[in-house]
């Protein structure tokens, strides 16, 4: 693909469409999208379900039983959580959200 100005380059080269999160913000913003305001114990939660799976799903560990029926509660709780009930886009938030405590995690890892 060939940019069509001098100087332009393409959409995937160009940081357009990209999501920003800053490691305060519970607001996810992307190009031609709402902005979705996720509630801090949503986010907590998922924060909470995303450790829990990584503590399964690392070799050898120990007291597996806690670590999976804490992910149960852990996924009910994020599938019942009220915030649902008013998302224009349950999956697209439910995605969003996931996307969210990813680059959360990242960012406090840098």
């Amino acid at each position: 693909m060939t940019p069509t100005t001098p100087g332009a380059t393409p959409d995937h080269g160009s940081g357009r469409g990209v999501s920003d999160v800053t490691p305060n913000s519970n607001r996810r913003s992307n190009s031609g999208m709402d902005v979705t305001d996720f509630p801090d114990d949503l986010v907590q939660t998922q924060a909470a379900w995303n450790a829990t799976y990584d503590a399964l799903a690392a070799p050898r560990p120990s007291d597996t039983t806690a670590l999976r029926r804490r992910l149960l509660r852990l996924s009910a709780r994020l599938w019942w959580h009220p915030y649902w009930d008013t998302a224009r886009s349950a999956p697209a938030a439910r995605t969003e959200l996931r996307q969210l405590t990813r680059a959360r995690r990242a960012v406090q890892a840098a």
